[in-house]
This record gives structure tokens, C-alpha cells and sequence, in this order.
């Protein structure tokens, strides 16, 4: 049947960048029925940084343990003020994270981060997506796969990153020797609570997501799993060691990892015994929880964007170059998943506001002042071309020593021009990866947006829509990744007949409001994407030669233009 079991419920965990969210969902309609969330207390919003490097970003695995037995047993809690709820009825548990963020653990599975010895240990601490600290082992490994007969990249856009597993870990061993030694294997985050929450911590024994080895650790049934130890032993002799302390066999997250301890469910009032799904990332679960299905386009918005479709797989499909991975059941089990994005969105924003905003935007609310004026502006009127590459580029270009950049300033430009610049680039960015997509075969036909930018600025999406010149929906629900995490919970569990896909159908959905291109504003951002691409490609694409002495005169143009054409509707 289509319909789950009358008054069933699942609970989704959404471990983020800075926070984790737990929610309690009906599973007869995908109604929250409660929530809960946990800033991660260690560092600076929960990510412990150094001074010595801006590339280096990490977290304290036992926040994790901590904010997981917070916010489930609070939403519990908060959901038993229902009289239609009962602990009792809550069949599954599901969970997604950040990703890649591996940490190393010793032969039970406890992260050496919790221990006495490192626990002022950076590196011996979860190593969280967004840490840049080894590009340079990124892209040896780059080098080192396009010389090897196996081509280990071509499931993951033919460029190693900085941001993945195999990058990290090698860091570490060229860095500090003792947390390289001391660790008898690593986990990926979305691995690691399942497996704490149901007792299976052996690292050789836990369930591994297949989401996270194929997008992140060069894991295919292709070659057979992860690379092979030739291939490691020619990046460093360790690692081929490592592997035999890895996995073998990764899974979709319709598969139980386990199920709930005695110990976790004191801790969360949930009972003994239910269902824990397979983990996976957070923006894979959160496409599921917008009801993702090929053709349509799942935009995860925050502090950085992460992209996702599926398409069914078959014979003359093809790898798609500066991807993040094209891996079966990394989304919906039974079809390929598509995953790419953009490693700075929010935090630009974030990042002008907090450093560079003139002291008249400093209000209450910084973001609302800026929108309202920067609302005002028309396509082009500024005569500003920004680049989004404030933290590297992850899609198409994957290179994490690229910068932001702005051009076209004037002695008369203002703080809301600017601000607008840079939403303007994040949208141009998202068309550049549209176009990837569809140039290899992936054709979108429909974009649906969710995360905290999608829900809290209208200003934002109309200029997505009329930037990407396609319509924008918004999910329904606000917390998507938990809302998938908990689907998949629940089909785990055998509910849905064990399908996501008839979860979907009954649990997800889109507001009403859909955001539309207008015409005559999408033809003027067509032309600034042209300039758009052309710096694009001069500054990022290796080889790449083009004349850009007529690019700030073009800005001018279009700007003069622009401005002429609404002074003459004015006078109309």
C-alpha cells in the first residue's frame, strides 16, 4: 500500500554545519508533528578553527552524541503533547550529516577526538566538509588518478577535492603522525551515529553509505569498492594499509543499520529496538524529503548550495565532468545520483554583512535593510559583476584555490548594490552547473528549492528564477533533510513497502507560491551571464585564453541602458 500504518511515526536527524535538527514526523502525511535543535557548543558556532590556517575546519565528535540525545528526546517530548502520539508508535529513526566529514577512529569505533590524549587535537577531531587544509593532497590525487589505468574520478566529475575523504585523511598523515597511528580506521559522520546509536561501532562490521563512498571515497562496484591498495601505495603506503581497516560492501539508506539500543532509548524515550536507517549527506536527504524524481532539480540553500537529481541509469549513460558523483542509490535507491553545488552561498552574504557592511545597514536586521533596498535595483543597473568563489569553487570547476572577486566599482557604488552583486553571482554559479547537467544529458525541467535562504528571501529566489529564466518552488516542508532522514527511517523499517518513492508520493509537496522569471529581467541576465562565463572561464579554467578589455565597458553599457529604459518608463 501506498499509505503508511493509521498513527505511525519515524524521526529524522539532520546533523548540519553548525547545529543539529530532530524532528518527528506522521507518516501518514508527512505532517511535523514536532522539533528540536542543538547548537554544537565546541568552537566558534560549532566549528573549531585556527588562526594558524582559514582552510581549517573542524568538530568535536561528541557534540554530535550530545546534540543527537538532546534533540530527539526534546522532540519526543514536545510531540507527546499530542494525544494522537506515542513513543510507542515511532517505528524508525533516520539520519543524515555534512559531507565528506570523516573522523578517525581506534579498533571499538570511538572517535580518538573524545579521548583524553587528543582531545585538544585538532586533527584528531571530525574533519568537517567544508575544511580546505588539504588541496594540496587533493590534487596529487587528481594527478595520480589520471595516470592510473583504473579511472577511479570518473564517478565523481574527474577532480579530486579537498573537501573529500581520501584527501583528509592523507593530510593528516603528512601532518601529524600520532593521530594518523593512533587510528585503527575512519568514519564518515552519516556512518558513525547510526552505528553508535545501535551498538555497531566496529568499524569492520558498521554499515557504510553508499552515498558517502561513492560521492566522497572514490567508491565503485565498477573497480570493485574503494581504489585499489596499487593505487594508494603509489599516493603513500599507509593508506594501502588503511584499506584493509575500510569497507568493502557501502548501502543505500533503505537498509537498517541496526537498531536502537537499550542505552539510547533511556536516553531518548523512544523504544528499544526500532529500526535505524543507513545515513547518508544531508542535501541527498533533503532532495528525497522535496520529493526528488528525474527532471527535477533540488537546490539545498544555506550556507553553501548542494545540488541533487537522479535519473534512472542504463546503458549510453554518461559520467558528467566537474560533478560531485554520479552513484547509484546515493538518493533514491534503484536510481543514479546526481550531486553538485557550490561551497559558499550563505556564508558570502554572512561574510559582507558581518565584515564589510556600512554602519546605516547595521540594524536588528541587517539582511531585511540590505533586501528592501537592494530590491529596488533593476537587472544590470549597477554596472557590478561579482564572482562567487569566496570559498573555492565545487562545481564544475572543483578547485578550492579560487577567490571571489568583484568588478565594476565606482566611487558612487552603495552597500545594497553590492550585496545584490553577490546574490546575483550565487545565481550565475547555479546556472553554470544547470548547464553541466544538461549538457550531458540531464535535462531540468523543473527546479525546486529548499534550506534556510529558500524559505526566509523572496528577494533571493525571484532573482534565481529570473536568473536561471526557469520557475522556482519551495518545498513544503522546512526542515527537508529531516524529513527525508526520517522517510528513510521509516522505510528501513518496512514501511511504504520499502520503497522511498511511495514515501514520497504520501509525505512531501511545494507551497503554494512559485517564483516565476520575468521576461524582460531574464533577458538582461542573460546578457550578464555571457560576462559572467567569460570570467568565469578566464579565471578558472586551466589554459583557457580570452580578451577581457571589454568587459567592465560592457557592464557600463548595460548599465546605461538599463537605467535609460526605466527612466522612460517613468515618463510614461
Amino acid at each position: 500500500m501506498n499509505r503508511a500504518d493509521s498513527g505511525e511515526y519515524s524521526v529524522g536527524v539532520d546533523f548540519g554545519t553548525n547545529s543539529v535538527r530532530a524532528v518527528v514526523v506522521d507518516l501518514r502525511d508527512g505532517r511535523e508533528l514536532a522539533s528540536s535543535s542543538f547548537g554544537y557548543p565546541s568552537g566558534v558556532d560549532g566549528v573549531l578553527v585556527s588562526d594558524k590556517d582559514p582552510r581549517l575546519a573542524r568538530q568535536h565528535p561528541g557534540d554530535y552524541i550530545e546534540g543527537f540525545v538532546s534533540t530527539v528526546s526534546e522532540a519526543v517530548r514536545l510531540a507527546s503533547s499530542f494525544a494522537e502520539f506515542s513513543p510507542d508508535r515511532v517505528v524508525g529513526i533516520g539520519i543524515d550529516s555534512t559531507g565528506s566529514t570523516p573522523m578517525p577512529v581506534d579498533a571499538d569505533g570511538m572517535p580518538l577526538g573524545m579521548k583524553r590524549r587528543f582531545r585538544r587535537n585538532l586533527n584528531a577531531q571530525a574533519w568537517l566538509w567544508k575544511d580546505h587544509t588539504a588541496h594540496e593532497e587533493a590534487s596529487a590525487i587528481t594527478e595520480a588518478a589520471s595516470r592510473f589505468k583504473v579511472k577511479y574520478l570518473t564517478k565523481c566529475g574527474g577532480v579530486y577535492s579537498s573537501e573529500w575523504f581520501w584527501s583528509k585523511i592523507w593530510h593528516c598523515l603528512r601532518t601529524d603522525r600520532a593521530v594518523f597511528d593512533a587510528a585503527y580506521s575512519w568514519v564518515e559522520l552519516c556512518d558513525f551515529i547510526p552505528a553508535f546509536i545501535t551498538g555497531n561501532t566496529d568499524p569492520l562490521k558498521m554499515r557504510r553509505s553508499i552515498c558517502a563512498a561513492g560521492h566522497k571515497a572514490m567508491f565503485s562496484s565498477e573497480w570493485g569498492g574503494l581504489p585499489s591498495k596499487e593505487f594508494l601505495a603509489g599516493l603513500a603506503p599507509e593508506l594501502a594499509e588503511l584499506r584493509d581497516r575500510l569497507y568493502s560492501q557501502a548501502v543505500p539508506s533503505d537498509w537498517p543499520a541496526g537498531t536502537l539500543t537499550r542505552e539510547m532509548s533511556a536516553l531518548t524515550g523512544l523504544p528499544e529496538g526500532i529500526t535505524v536507517a543507513v545515513g547518508a549527506f544531508d542535501c541527498h536527504h533533503g532532495s528525497v524529503g522535496c520529493g526528488v524524481r528525474p527532471g527535477v532539480l533540488v537546490k539545498t540553500m544555506g550556507t553553501s548550495t548542494c545540488d541533487v537529481m537522479v535519473m534512472r541509469g542504463g546503458r549510453g549513460t554518461r559520467d558528467i565532468p566537474g560533478v560531485c558523483g554520479v552513484v547509484p542509490g546515493s538518493v533514491v535507491p534503484g536510481m543514479l545520483g546526481i550531486e553538485a553545488g557550490q561551497s559558499a552561498v550563505g556564508d558570502i552574504f554572512k561574510w559582507y554583512v558581518d565584515k564589510l557592511l556600512p554602519k546605516d545597514f547595521c540594524g536588528d536586521n541587517p539582511y531585511a535593510a540590505l533586501e528592501a533596498e537592494a530590491g529596488r535595483l533593476l537587472p544590470g543597473e549597477s554596472g557590478l559583476m561579482a564572482l562567487d568563489w569566496n570559498n573555492g569553487n565545487r562545481t564544475v570547476l572543483v578547485d578550492p584555490m579560487l577567490s571571489g572577486m568583484m568588478l565594476g566599482l565606482t566611487l558612487h557604488t552603495t552597500a545594497p548594490e553590492i550585496y545584490r552583486a553577490l546574490v546575483e553571482a550565487t545565481a550565475f554559479g547555479a546556472l553554470v552547473i544547470i548547464q553541466r547537467l544538461e549538457e550531458y544529458g540531464s535535462r531540468v525541467r523543473e527546479v525546486v528549492a529548499c534550506g534556510g535562504l529558500a524559505e526566509k528571501s523572496p528577494f533571493m529566489m525571484q532573482i534565481y528564477a529570473d536568473v536561471l529564466n526557469r520557475s522556482i518552488k519551495i518545498s513544503r516542508s522546512s526542515q527537508t533533510c529531516a524529513l527525508g532522514a526520517a522517510m528513510f527511517g521509516a522505510v528501513a523499517a518496512g514501511r511504504f513497502n520499502g520503497d522511498v518513492q511511495k514515501a514520497e508520493k504520501v509525505m512531501t509537496g511545494v507551497k503554494d507560491t512559485v517564483f516565476r522569471p520575468d521576461r524582460r529581467r531574464a533577458a538582461v541576465y542573460a546578457r550578464l551571464f555571457r560576462i559572467y562565463r567569460q570570467l568565469h572561464d578566464s579565471f578558472g579554467v586551466r589554459g583557457h585564453r580570452d580578451d577581457l578589455s571589454g568587459v567592465m565597458k560592457e557592464l557600463m553599457t548595460i548599465s546605461s541602458e538599463v537605467r535609460k529604459t526605466a527612466a522612460a518608463g517613468k515618463r510614461s
